[in-house]
Parts: structure tokens; C-alpha cells; sequence
């Protein structure tokens, strides 16, 4: 009957769409396949998704969202306005309050955009939260009290990094290097050092399979198979994990970087809380092997991967969602 509060993780590259009352109840890659011949839209999500790379000439799928940010305005209302169709949000009488994520550092033209597409695809009134300070709710941190919290959030598009006291973000950071990058830099180091061609879906294997950050902290090897660029043949080869450790080395530093960043723009007394409490690992690019060890190394503080990363920013949703009305009654603020 009622329009519903939901919360959504717009994400680079997947969307996850929390339902009050319900939890999570989306989770698919934020893809869209369109025929550019009639330019319409023939496949979102999932579906779309297992068509990258796959496609004849006439259809096209792409990512809408790229570096946490709208990319293509209508593509980005088709898969939200699919997305909320598919779960069927929409009440008769009333449209649903939606909370929307986005990093920290984008403009408010960015902001206005990703506002406008939430209203086309049907939201009543679209809020706008921090990325990080909702992670870190969804990770159970405490953050309403006056002591300090990290949280480094590594999405498909941008990584942000964040102190968090009282509520509210202290100290920030956001980069556009994460999941997206460590997939490019694997297919570039395949390209560049073995002449082999592979997609972006064969990238990504390797980085859940047998990629490491961390050196010596796992010894493993794959059979990828792709073009070879010198005959134009198709060619099967095996890969180790320490090729991959090589693949991703700069790649982490620029995260490590933007962590040490924070931290040396974080007050006394909060650098005393981290150090107790450590930094908390949330989003998908919290998976990628030793990524905890790495910056356990790199920052000398406790780092702990918080439990389901990639739901984090999704379940932070929900609990501001439980929260609106005692928050405030005007949208957000950024």
C-alpha cells in the first residue's frame, strides 16, 4: 500500500538495495546492455553482466557508474528504475524515502545528479550520506561516541578512507583506485608481459583466485586462456600468484598512501583510539588476499576485515533507514 524506506549502495560495480523491514533484498552488477541500434535497453544486472565481452557489435554493455560517480546519466535511471521495479518498492499511495551512498569527496554537481536520478527512477525524498560514516555503521561501529574510529572502504570505483567521532567524518580521503584498478592492472601485466590478451571477467578470476598484496603470503597458480597478440591465436598459459603480487604493487600503494594521509591528519587523541580500536576493512576490495596484512605492516595499527565487506555500506543503510525521523527531518548533508 505504502511506499517503503530504502537504502542503496550504488556502487562502480555492483548495487546493493536494502529494504526496511526486509534487509538486504538486491545485489547484482551495475550493468546495463543496450542495443545501440535502437537504443534500447535490453538487459540489467546479472543478466548484462554475462554479456561483457560477449557481445556482437550492435550491443553494447557498459557500467553506468564509474569511479563511484554517474558516468551516464539515463543509463544510470534505467538500471535504478529496473532495480526498483524488480523489487516493487512502490506503494499506491506513496512513493519511498530513498538513502542513497556516494564517496566523500565528490562535487555537488555530482551529488545533484545522483539526487536526480533516484527521484526519476521513483524515490518521494532522496537523502545523500558519506560512503565511509556508512560502512562504519554497518560494520557495528560505534561511531555517535566522542572517541576515534577508522574505516577504509574499498569499493569497485574509489577507496575511501575515514576518522569518524561523534557521528560525524573528522578526516577524509577518497581516491579513485580500487577494485576496477586492481582488474585493469592485471589485464595490463598479462598484456605487457606474456603477449596474452584477456577480458576483463578473466582479470577479475585471477584477483578472487590466486592474487596476493602481501608477498609470500600465498603460492598459487591458475591456467588462464586468452588471444595471444603475436600469432592471434587463441592460447591457454598458467600464472603465479607472485606475477600478480607485482601486477598490483602500485596500485595498493596509492591506497596505503591515502591511509597514512589520514592518519597523519587525524587528531592526538583520536590516533590514540585507532591505535586500541584499529581500522576496519569494508567493500569487496576488503577480500583481495592479504590486504589486511599489508596494511597491518604499513600503518603499525591493528587492521580487521569487517565481517561481510561488501554488504557493509548496504546494511549501513538500513540502520539509518531505522533512524530517519529521529535524524532530521531535511535531507542530509554532505
Amino acid at each position: 500500500m505504502f511506499g517503503r524506506d530504502i537504502g542503496i549502495d550504488l556502487g562502480t560495480a555492483n548495487v546493493l538495495i536494502y529494504v526496511k523491514g526486509s534487509g538486504i533484498v538486491l545485489n547484482e552488477p551495475s550493468v546495463v546492455a543496450l542495443d545501440t541500434t535502437s537504443n534500447r535497453v535490453l538487459a540489467v544486472g546479472e543478466e548484462a553482466f554475462r554479456m561483457v565481452g560477449r557481445t556482437p557489435g550492435n550491443i553494447v554493455a557498459t557500467r553506468p557508474m564509474k569511479d563511484g560517480v554517474i558516468a551516464d546519466f539515463e543509463m544510470t535511471e534505467a538500471m535504478l528504475s529496473h532495480f526498483l521495479g524488480k523489487i516493487n518498492v512502490k506503494g499506491m499511495f506513496a512513493k519511498p524515502r530513498i538513502l542513497i551512498c556516494c564517496p566523500t569527496n565528490i562535487t555537488s554537481v555530482e551529488q545533484k545528479a545522483i539526487r536526480e536520478a533516484a527521484e526519476k527512477s521513483g524515490g518521494k525524498n532522496v537523502y545523500l550520506e558519506e560512503e565511509p560514516k556508512v560502512a562504519a555503521i554497518g560494520a557495528d561501529m560505534d561511531i555517535f561516541q566522542p572517541s576515534g574510529h577508522m574505516v577504509v572502504d574499498i569499493g569497485g570505483g574509489t577507496t575511501d578512507v575515514a576518522v569518524l567521532s561523534m557521528g560525524d567524518v573528522v578526516t577524509a580521503s577518497s581516491i579513485k583506485v580500487a577494485g576496477d584498478r586492481f582488474d585493469t592492472d592485471i589485464l595490463t601485466y598479462v598484456k605487457k608481459e606474456y603477449k596474452l590478451l584477456i577480458g576483463e571477467r578473466t582479470a577479475e578470476e585471477i584477483k578472487k583466485q590466486i592474487a596476493t598484496v602481501f608477498p609470500g603470503a600465498r603460492q598459487e597458480e591458475m591456467d588462464i586462456r586468452g588471444r595471444d597478440m603475436v600469432s592471434g591465436l587463441p592460447r591457454t598459459m598458467t600464472i603465479t600468484t607472485e606475477k600478480m603480487e607485482k601486477a598490483l604493487t602500485e596500485a595498493i600503494s596509492y591506497i596505503v598512501h591515502a591511509a597514512k594521509q589520514v592518519l597523519e591528519r587525524t587528531p592526538p587523541e583520536l590516533s590514540a583510539d585507532i591505535i586500541e580500536r584499529g581500522v576496519i576493512l569494508t567493500g569487496g576490495g576488503a577480500l583481495l588476499h592479504g590486504i589486511d596484512q599489508l596494511l597491518v605492516d604499513e600503518l603499525k595499527v591493528p587492521v580487521v576485515v569487517a565481517e561481510e565487506p561488501m554488504h557493509c555500506v548496504a546494511k549501513g543503510t538500513g540502520i539509518i533507514l531505522e533512524n530517519l525521523d529521529k535524524m532530521s527531518s531535511k535531507k542530509i548533508r554532505i
